[in-house]
């Protein structure tokens, strides 16, 4: 998912804290907590949790517009579809009490629960599914993530404005009965449904709202767990509260939870020093400092930062050697350990580390694939790569803008990439745009920048949910770099229902883009974070929904 964001062991996706088997009462069950350990015994009476965002407010609550972390994890919390992901991206019910695969795994069959409510009252049925499915691969809609319907019979027809919405490969039999065919089978499909761009839709609701559907909180209706309240659109604080109409609402166990972006992490650490905060995202110089606390959290993830470069905006980046000069600017072992300082790793790749293993291999994906000194610090060879690749694009000089957020990890790293670039790459002068996330966000989409550091974050444990965006149409694309082999290799993993096949596929799509550089792999992402040894219960993934509150809960 784009800018989603986090691992903590060597799993395809580590978590933290166990789904409560507890009942209504508030009483917890044994259950693992943030810090390990088992603990069973009474609940605190205070079921409030302070939360906080590092520098990233929501952009929409429609899941069918929806592309960043924030707003995913804020909409994963508060409505809900097929299935829920648990510990380790577990399949865990949701709407969906049953399903049965026929045995060429081309139609599922969804037995859907009778007692699941919209907060509204209105009951969730078969149809609201299919509405929103139907919405969402609309190309009037302009979904970006419509391309993940890609493989449900006739998706890629409608998308590309060949077929009929109508035709998708998904009906309603009855009120609570929904089938879903395929044109091949997706070994990640079930990973799928637990991604809120697959959620249902109230019809009426959407249709009421119109236009202004997912701007505010208050312009919603919610299935999940919780109801978003006071999210005006542009604001930087809202809250998630317990919804009384969740069918499994005996098994939530927060009342109240409060949310608010906070930029600075300085101010965030002092939050939270205080008691105003139970979650602060902190530095690379503060995790130095509290290293020995206990209350410190190192989150790993399956999050990539990396520079894009925009061809079309900039027609000599699309030059290879320059992209790769700036690439072996970049000394990544520096940047990890000095400048960003919080555990943060080095990529090998575009695929992150730990995201997948190589079923025939038992081997992570990304090491296995790794193109040998595509992520080195190698000045000499990028001089000469930037000499060459100017005479080839007739220029004697560059001058780009780098774009980048205005929270303190990208402002840090922005001016390390800005200072590389400059010491070793002669003729080169950058300039730097600092931003809002939302901001940058809506540039990078609508292709407004140079040079950007961006941001992506898997949204099932698989390397196509990383390989796909980087296909010459894919609406994630905003560097606009193509490669018909990569295309041709990442079309072929789609295309076999093969095994060995399809990873050897998606092998050579990645051993294509680290060696023409189509992007640069910055490092892959951590979350370090001081976090309240009371809050219980709380489900963390690397891909996917990364915080799953539902079971979360304070402990006395």
């Amino acid at each position: 998912m784009t800018w989603k964001m986090i691992e903590t062991a060597a799993t395809v996706t580590a978590s933290v804290g166990l789904l409560l088997a507890g009942c209504g009462s508030k009483q917890a069950s044994s259950s693992s907590g943030e810090n390990g350990g088992n603990l069973t015994g009474n609940m605190a009476k205070s079921q409030v949790l302070n939360w906080s965002e590092n520098g990233q407010d929501i952009t929409t609550l429609d899941s069918s517009l929806a592309t960043d972390v924030i707003s995913s994890t804020m909409i994963s919390n508060s409505e809900e579809g097929l299935y829920r992901l648990g510990n380790d991206s577990k399949v865990t019910p949701g709407i969906a009490t049953a399903t049965t695969v026929s045995k060429n795994k081309l139609v599922y069959t969804f037995t859907l629960r009778k007692d699941a409510k919209w907060s509204n009252g209105d009951p969730v049925t078969a149809d609201n599914f299919v509405y929103a499915w139907r919405r969402t691969v609309n190309p009037k809609t302009a979904s970006q993530y419509a391309y993940l319907y890609s493989g449900i019979k006739n998706a890629d027809k409608i998308t590309a404005g060949k077929a009929n919405v109508d035709t998708l490969g998904i009906k309603a039999d009855g009120k609570y009965k929904l089938t879903v065919t395929l044109e091949k089978p997706l070994e990640y499909f079930k990973l799928l449904m637990g991604f809120d761009v697959f959620f249902p839709k109230d019809q009426k609701v959407v249709q009421e709202y119109g236009k202004d559907y997912g701007t505010s909180s208050a312009k919603m209706v919610y299935d999940g767990p919780f109801k978003m309240t006071g999210w005006k659109g542009t604001n930087s604080t809202w809250t998630l509260v317990r919804n009384n109409s969740y069918w499994d609402k005996k098994h939530v166990y927060l009342d109240k939870i409060n949310d608010q972006v906070v930029k600075s992490t300085t101010t965030a650490f002092n939050l939270f020093q205080s008691g105003k905060l139970d979650m602060a995202t902190l530095s690379g110089q503060q995790v130095k400092g509290e290293k020995n606390n206990s209350k410190l959290l190192i989150r790993k993830t399956s999050r990539l930062n990396y520079l894009e470069f925009n061809e079309k905006k900039v027609p000599a980046l699309a030059n290879t050697k320059l992209r790769q000069a700036m690439s072996l600017t970049l000394d990544r072992k520096q940047l990890v350990t000095d400048v960003l300082g919080d555990g943060s790793v080095v990529p090998k790749g575009f695929v992150t580390n730990g995201l997948a293993k190589d079923p025939s291999t038992g081997k992570d994906f990304a090491s296995e694939n790794a193109i040998a000194g595509s992520t080195d610090y190698n000045p000499t060879k990028a001089k000469k790569l930037w000499e060459e690749g100017l005479k080839e694009t007739g220029k004697k000089t560059l001058t780009l803008a780098l774009t980048h957020d205005d929270t303190d990890q990208m402002k840090a790293l922005s001016e390390y990439v800005q200072g590389q670039l400059e010491k070793d790459l002669p003729g080169l002068k950058i300039t730097s745009i600092t931003l809002p996330y939302k901001t940058r966000l809506a540039r990078e989409t609508a292709g407004n920048f140079q040079l950007v550091i961006s941001a992506w974050q898997a949204d099932f444990s698989d390397p196509i949910s990383d390989l796909g965006i980087m296909t010459t149409n894919n609406s994630y694309n905003f560097g606009h770099w193509a490669n018909a082999n990569y295309d041709a290799a990442v079309k072929a993993a789609n295309a076999t229902t093969s095994t060995p096949e399809r990873w050897e596929e998606m092998s050579k799509a990645e051993r294509i883009i680290g060696t023409d550089e189509g992007v640069a792999p910055l490092s892959q992402n951590v979350i370090a974070q001081m976090l309240n040894p009371k809050l219980k219960g709380l489900v963390y993934n690397t891909a996917g929904l990364d915080y799953n509150f539902k079971s979360a809960y304070m402990a006395k």
